[in-house]
């Protein structure tokens, strides 16, 4: 296990959690996180068959911390996107296993475009999605321009970020941005719960799954048609597919080794 400063990392039960760990900052997002969290994603990856991104304390994560030890005349951020938010992005983009946002308080700027870059987001019902951006004379970015529109369409995704008013958990849910918005009460049980289901599952037709989908964006119908032919031929010589047949002509749950 790797010791980190901005983040806290943590498996249990084939379940990583990686923690945003600069609460006295609202978990803003400096250099050396993004590197943390960009390096802490590929070990679970590979170590887990569940990845949660998480907040410490009240917010989710606030975004870009401007305070990050440079003038913002000399803030370079093209380079900054390039080198840090591109391999941190790309990094839970393609993680092989499951990922969930679990989204505990607000998320602004690229805070919220960082919980969207998972497969899945459950947000607490106080929590709030902001595309802050407009309100210091930038654009959406950290795959903003991307996911908003996926997630929500054109309209809200524009507005959204024209406008730059937060979005609540459960007006994100509403609209299509997030899975589940959750009474804080049960937020913890939830996110909880779901990170166990998929830690139970079978883990190679989820990784076949998130090609499929991510790829459905620039597919026709007919390459569409013939990807998941060819995946699912990769599924059906799994152990994972034979426990799941075999369970379900027995009528019991099945017991899924992740292969």
């Amino acid at each position: 296990m790797r010791d980190y400063d901005t983040i806290d990392y943590r498996i249990d039960d084939d379940i990583a959690v990686i923690t945003l760990d600069r609460a006295d900052r609202m978990n803003a997002l400096n250099t050396q996180m993004r590197a943390e969290i960009t390096d802490a994603m590929g070990m679970a990856g590979r170590a887990a068959r569940v990845v949660v991104l998480t907040g410490n304390g009240k917010a989710f994560c606030s975004g870009q911390d401007l305070g990050d030890g440079t003038s913002v005349a000399s803030l370079d951020l093209e380079r900054v996107l390039r080198e840090e938010y591109v391999p941190m992005l790309q990094a839970i983009g393609t993680c092989p296993v499951p990922t969930i946002s679990a989204v505990n308080g607000p998320a602004a700027g690229a805070g919220a475009n960082l919980a969207l870059a998972a497969d899945v987001v459950i947000a607490s019902e106080s929590a709030y999605f902001l595309q802050a951006f407009t309100r210091i004379g930038l654009i959406p970015d950290a795959g903003g321009t991307y996911w908003l529109p996926r997630q929500m369409g054109a309209a809200k995704a524009m507005g959204a970020a024209l406008f730059a008013e937060p979005i609540s958990a459960r007006q994100a849910s509403d609209w299509g941005m997030i899975w589940e918005a959750v009474p804080d009460a049960e937020f913890d049980e939830r996110w909880r719960a779901r990170a166990a289901h998929l830690a139970t599952g079978p883990t190679a037709a989820y990784a076949e799954l998130k090609t499929a989908i991510r790829s459905s964006w620039q597919n026709d119908l007919d390459a569409q048609l013939e990807l998941e032919a060819r995946l699912q031929g990769k599924c059906g010589t799994t152990r994972d597919f034979q426990e799941g047949v075999v369970a379900f002509l027995e009528k019991r749950d099945a017991r899924y080794e992740g292969r």
